[in-house]
């Protein structure tokens, strides 16, 4: 969603800010802006549209300072403007923020009472002019911002400068990521560390609630008024790899690091055809005395949560739900004993599944519940990753395309090694079967690199998608939720309305749908389902319906008269589901790309959704 960078420092920062902005873009925005102090004024450059904008204005005008904040907008209150993007300024005082204020409204309404004049629809410019108001009767900046922080309901990240604190930055954090970068004679702020790299790699990962002052030589930090320590963390400098390298976009550069990423994840767990003695060793009390696995996700995470429950179900034999961050955080759940609460995020920032598992342990722990919670993420500092009891890292690397793809194909990885981990402890799956399934894990690679050689026939196939508005995916069993996955990512980046069905649901309903000019892409791994799904291939056939059909290689299926057919590698029927995410990321990736719509940052999207 939005991002912030902010720093203090000896030397200009304007460079610094902008560079910061840069690598943020892919979180998703409308506009951006910076705002720094230079010899007693605040010197402020907004502009709509990419920070390639903001770059020319603030050369052009000239603009340096040592002390500065910046911001990307992803619009929520008040369309992409200039008047709405920030900083925000009141008097002296200038606000960036990421996140909602829930209660702007009632604020505005008693700002306005006192005389100030609002110049955005948003709703973070009560924050710059309730800090402005509380400098008139408090001692300096900290003190207050302190006054203001408690009214302010919502979740949120905020920098603020004042051109009478012109060697200062205050940062505050409640429900929105926020990270300090710790530097030699200077220190930052940003949203995500990825912003600030390039200049350190020593981190302080803010709290729930802390408010910080940051000059160039200290990093002052706040809870409730009372000083507190927050550790300084070294991050590996590899994960600053994040160009795109010979690919024309980060999403096909990360589609084809999928094999790697495969087997970095799972060599966390695996050695040899077994598990580690020390994978998850922490977690062994707690998934012993599991009953039933409750999984919490969004987007691609959820779908990723679809496919586990069947393995959970089939494999170990443990009941699993899996449902929507955003529904199950509002609908007051029964919180059962001995569950094990799953949140699946590739930042672990998603706000709706941190919300929800905050929420799951506040009414646990009043109920005397046993309960155990675990993360599975790609970014180990991340909040979730620090408030579950224990997590799963999925080793992908930074992810930076918009669409997820090696973020999810991990995601099942890891899930797979969790349900092993767990079926072993629970004595529920036998070594032979573990071995089997750890022997097919390891050939995952192999299998995705073969499958990724078909790139230029699947290239072809989606040239005959160009001009379509509409299409069906349609799997069974574990490939339903692949079929989702395959619909979501179509129209995310090509803008073609696209859903995805179980095939054994075609008759009620989607059917109706199947014309000449739809397009109806089928998932066909050799499975037991095979023969119904060869069924529901033809009802398609016989209403006109063109098919484009990943079939598994010895699955019969051949292409005729308006049927392509692509054949997979045979592989493993618990892990096809990995397999058969490429060819569906693959089609989507093309098409979008011979559409002309902006395949990494698609329109009203964000990588990492950090608000409601």
């Amino acid at each position: 969603m939005c991002g912030i960078v902010g720093g203090v420092a000896e030397r200009s920062i304007t460079n610094i800010l902008i560079e910061g902005l840069k690598r943020l873009e892919y979180r998703g925005y409308d506009s951006a802006g910076l705002a720094v102090i230079n010899q007693g004024h605040v010197l402020r450059e907004r502009r709509v549209g990419k920070v390639v904008n903001l770059e020319y204005a603030v050369h052009e005008a000239q603009i340096t300072g040592s002390v500065g904040i910046a911001h990307t907008r992803w619009a929520t209150h008040g369309k992409p403007t200039e008047d709405n993007a920030h900083p925000h300024i009141s008097g002296n005082v200038a606000v960036v923020h990421n996140g909602i204020i829930e209660n702007y409204q009632e604020l505005k309404d008693d700002l306005e009472a006192l005389g100030y004049v609002f110049a955005s629809q948003t709703d973070t410019e009560v924050v710059a002019h309730l800090v402005n108001d509380a400098l008139k009767s408090s001692a300096n900046l900290l003190e207050a911002v302190q006054r203001v922080v408690p009214q302010l309901k919502g979740a949120y990240a905020l920098g603020i400068i004042h051109t009478d604190y012109p060697n200062e930055l205050i940062t505050v954090r409640e429900g929105s990521p926020l990270v300090i970068g710790v530097g030699i004679g200077e220190n930052f702020i940003s949203s995500d560390q990825l912003a600030l790299l390039p200049i350190t790699n020593r981190f302080i990962y803010l709290e729930e609630g802390d408010i910080a002052r940051l000059t160039r030589d200290s990093i002052e930090v706040f809870v409730n008024g009372e000083p507190v320590e927050r550790p300084v963390k070294e991050l590996d400098a590899t994960v600053s790899n994040a160009s795109k390298g010979e690919y024309k976009h980060y999403m096909l550069k990360e589609i084809y690091e999928q094999p790697e990423a495969i087997q970095q994840t799972i060599s966390q767990a695996l050695e040899g055809n077994a598990l580690r003695a020390d994978f998850l060793q922490e977690a062994e009390i707690d998934f012993a005395k599991i009953q039933q696995v409750q999984i919490i996700a969004c987007g691609t995470s959820y779908h990723a949560g679809m496919i586990a429950k069947y393995w959970f179900e089939q494999l170990i034999d443990l009941p699993c739900q899996v449902e929507i961050a955003s529904e199950f955080r509002y609908r007051s759940p029964v919180i059962v004993n001995h569950t094990l609460y799953v949140c699946i995020s590739q930042s672990g920032e998603t706000a709706d599944t941190l919300a929800a598992l905050r929420d799951t342990q506040k009414r646990a722990a009043a109920k005397g519940l046993d309960i155990a919670t675990l993360t599975i993420c790609n970014v180990a500092t991340s909040s979730m990753v620090r408030e579950t009891d224990h997590h799963l890292l999925t080793l992908a690397g930074p992810e930076i395309g918009v669409a997820s793809t090696k973020a999810f194909t991990t995601q099942l990885a890891a899930l797979m090694l969790l349900i092993l981990k767990i079926g072993q402890i629970k004595q529920s799956i036998d070594a032979q079967h573990i071995s089997e399934m750890a022997t097919a894990l390891w050939h995952m690679p192999s299998v995705l690199l073969q499958t990724l050689q078909h790139n230029a026939e699947i290239l072809r196939l989606s040239e005959l998608f160009v001009e379509k508005q509409h299409c069906l995916f349609l799997g069974r069993g574990t490939h339903f939720p692949i079929a989702l996955e395959g619909a979501l990512k179509l129209k995310e980046i090509s803008y073609i309305h696209a859903e995805g069905y179980a095939a054994g649901e075609l008759k009620h309903g989607p059917l109706a749908l199947v014309d000449n000019d739809m397009p109806v892409v089928i998932l066909a791994p050799q499975d037991d389902m095979l023969d119904k799904l060869k069924s529901n291939m033809e009802e398609v056939q016989a209403r006109g319906g063109e098919l484009f059909v990943f079939a598994d290689e010895n699955s019969g299926i051949k292409a005729k008269d308006r049927q392509h057919v692509v054949h997979i590698p045979s592989v493993n029927a618990w892990l096809a589901p990995i397999v058969y995410s490429v060819p569906v990321q693959l089609l989507s990736y093309h098409v979008a790309v011979l559409r002309g719509t902006d395949v990494d940052q698609p329109r009203n999207l964000a990588k990492s959704v950090t608000v409601e």
